[in-house]
């Protein structure tokens, strides 16, 4: 790569970096830009951590991770249309044609809705996007262990009326599942140790929680 390439790819990470900063200053705060700065790291870490998987480009690691969330449909804005958000973007800031494409499709691959609909869409999709592989462990390492236990609470109090005891059933319904669901050695390594930490804290939620009105005082 030429200093005039690498020079070109840094701009355009700090284009992105800016327009997603903005772009998430609107979300709550289990979906803001901490979240995404940390989904980054993570996604450089397994990058980094992963010399069995070669093609990826770290380019595009890059830019997969800031633009994740952006068209997640839980916060999709008014005649956004999620399926080329992300392209048009990447295209208005300069890249190709090919670069936006990738990216686009490896954003639109996150999603852990679509995985439990049809896992086998998403495997399929690692195989010609293997960086999809590493943006989906790092946006689930971010989703357990104490920033997962943070931003569930998070969640549930900016965007829902559910009570305390629904956002506990969603570490059983959906947290404590996503260690098993790691495509790297790296996120199974990770993720490990962020579900042990959840799973010490439902323990003391059940101690604590026993003291309610509605359950069997402990001896």
């Amino acid at each position: 790569m030429t200093t005039t390439d690498s020079s070109v790819e840094e701009s355009l990470v700090i284009s992105v970096t800016e327009y997603v900063r903005s772009y998430m200053s609107n979300y709550d705060g289990s979906h803001d830009f901490n979240h995404i700065e940390r989904v980054v790291g993570l996604a450089k870490y397994i990058h980094a951590h992963s010399p069995e998987i070669s093609p990826q480009d770290r380019q595009v690691v890059v830019l997969s991770a800031l633009l994740h969330d952006v068209g997640d449909k839980k916060y999709l804005k008014p005649n956004e249309d999620a399926s080329t958000l992300v392209y048009e973007l990447l295209l208005s800031l300069g890249a190709s044609d090919q670069l936006a494409k990738r990216v686009q499709t490896i954003c639109l691959g996150v999603s852990y809705s679509s995985e439990i609909k049809d896992p086998a869409r998403v495997q399929d999709l690692i195989k010609s996007y293997p960086e999809l592989a590493i943006v989906q462990d790092a946006d689930r390492l971010d989703a357990i262990g104490s920033i997962g236990i943070g931003r569930t609470f998070t969640f549930t109090g900016a965007r829902t009326k559910a009570s305390m005891e629904d956002s506990i059933q969603h570490f059983h319904d959906k947290l404590l599942r996503l260690g098993n669901m790691m495509k790297t050695d790296v996120g199974r390594q990770l993720a490990r140790a962020r579900t042990e930490r959840m799973q010490e804290f439902l323990k003391w939620w059940d101690e604590e929680a026993s003291f309610s009105s509605g359950s069997s005082i402990p001896t």
